[in-house]
């Protein structure tokens, strides 16, 4: 039930790990559908396509993937990453993402001799932390369009302890009322504790693809095509993350993103198909042989 794309891969060959790791197959399918794509193209110069690069990034889940590519030496016209899960997909859409980082300063002390002079910032944090919405706005009820508020790592002690919060939408002026909820939650917060002071930082993560896409309409439409050209019926869906194809349609090459075959990314359970890797591979090789005919056009 929790893998209902299995069902269809009875017979198929499927590549797991024993459920204690993961299997990288994010993005290591991706890896693999791509060099597997060149190779067919080098082994059958009789299919047309126009130049191609290939760009491999590190760092593409911490946001800094495309931090040293170099755009006027790629000199594209669009791009593909591929990222994605399952089969057949066809990604226009990331969310728009922000990162909150809540700061509070207290005042350390032995505890022994804490009593009014000590204001414990681990406390205040938590107090924080119980005023955001759990039954809405969180990744535990929350799916398909809707947003989230989704603190995720805490660290520190009495003096100083902080929380980093991602915020996530597909409207990215969604963004500004969430950092204005924890504006109001950390002034409501430090009424409560003058001694104490709260700091809010937003960082910019990245944009949804979606509005540098209808600059350059052939790249979606285009993937669309090739996916259909390869036998399958194609999933325009939206990402409930990034890619690195978000930042670099910011940057101003459009970049949707493709499927790799990959299923369950970032868990144990992950587990990918090799028949679905090697229909990824066929997208791919349809994909060039599409941009060949716009360019004879």
């Amino acid at each position: 039930a929790d893998n209902p794309d299995l069902a269809k891969l009875i017979g198929a060959t499927v590549i797991t790990t024993d459920g204690t790791t993961l299997l990288g197959a994010d993005d290591k399918a991706g890896v693999a559908v791509i060099m597997s794509a060149a190779a067919h193209l080098m082994a059958h110069p009789e299919i047309a396509h126009g130049p191609i690069r290939l760009v491999f990034t590190c760092d593409e889940e911490i946001g800094h993937g495309v931090d040293h590519v170099d755009l006027q030496q790629v000199g594209a016209i669009c791009a593909y990453t591929l990222d994605g899960d399952g089969e057949g997909s066809v990604d226009g859409e990331t969310f728009s993402a922000d990162l909150a980082i809540i700061t509070v300063n207290g005042v350390n002390i032995h505890p022994s001799i804490g009593k009014g002079k000590m204001v414990n910032a681990v406390r205040i944090l938590g107090e924080f932390l119980t005023h955001l919405p759990t039954d809405r706005l969180s990744p535990e009820c929350t799916d398909g369009r809707e947003g989230f508020i989704h603190p995720y790592h805490i660290e520190g002690g009495v003096g100083q302890a902080s929380v980093r919060i991602l915020l996530r939408d597909f409207e990215t002026p969604a963004l500004r009322e969430y950092a204005t909820q924890l504006e109001q939650i950390a002034a409501r917060v430090q009424a409560q504790h003058p001694r104490c002071t709260i700091e809010l930082k937003i960082v910019e993560q990245y944009r949804n693809m979606r509005d540098g896409l209808v600059k350059e309409p052939r790249a979606l439409s285009k993937a669309l095509e090739a996916t259909r050209a390869a036998g399958l019926e194609p999933r325009q869906t939206v990402i409930r993350g990034g890619t690195d194809g978000s930042r670099l349609t910011a940057l101003g090459l459009p970049t949707p993103n493709l499927s790799t075959g990959e299923h369950n990314p970032h868990s144990p359970l992950e587990w990918t198909s090799v028949e679905e890797m090697q229909h990824a591979v066929d997208v791919l090789v349809a994909l060039a042989q599409s941009w060949a005919f716009e360019s004879e056009a």
